[in-house]
């Protein structure tokens, strides 16, 4: 009985198989009169590193953050400051050492809660601006789309492997710069 069951499954396989086969075959002739499939790969990091606009974007918000990052780096200058004074005075009244050292306490606080706030305000802007980049770029790949009669633009950060052919990135840069340069002058 054991060996009539496996018998049974051998010749089911083969028969799927054989089935299988045939199914290829007879659908490769319609694949190759079927018109070809036109596909394209974006790679939305780099244009976020290197177009024009996200460049401009970077310098304008650490413009903006510029004064922020001095009063924090200040603030940790007073506290290394204080806590070298704390360390290398031994000589120093006991009140008075507890008086700096609720100060350095508080100049402590005051730092991780100042680039706390920072680090969130920074991300809550890049978010704003790569959002309206993101938007151009999802526009312009559209517009290359219907241009160039692409059926399918995929957005890929990495993968293992990508043809050059497909890669159309460097065209989203080149219009994206090529905008920019517009709207400057």
């Amino acid at each position: 009985m054991k060996f009539v069951l496996q018998d049974w499954r051998q010749m089911a396989s083969a028969w799927f198989y054989m089935v299988s086969g045939m199914v290829v075959l007879l659908t490769l002739p319609a694949v190759s009169l079927a018109q070809e499939i036109k596909i394209g790969v974006v790679n939305t990091e780099k244009i976020l590193r290197e177009s024009i606009p996200a460049v401009m974007a970077q310098k304008k918000i650490e413009q903006e953050f510029q004064t922020r990052d001095a009063r924090i780096k200040q603030l940790s200058v007073q506290a290394k400051a204080l806590q070298q004074e704390l360390e290398s005075n031994d000589s120093m009244a006991e009140v008075e050492r507890r008086t700096k050292e609720r100060e350095l306490a508080t100049l402590s606080r005051q730092y991780h809660r100042a680039q706390q706030q920072m680090r969130e305000d920074l991300s809550l802007r890049q978010n704003e601006e790569y959002g309206l980049i993101l938007e151009r770029i999802n526009q312009v790949i559209q517009e290359l789309a219907e241009l160039q009669a692409y059926d399918l633009i995929l957005q890929l950060q990495d993968s293992v492997y990508r043809s050059a052919r497909i890669d159309i990135t460097d065209q989203v840069i080149r219009v994206l710069d090529e905008q920019a340069s517009a709207a400057e002058k």
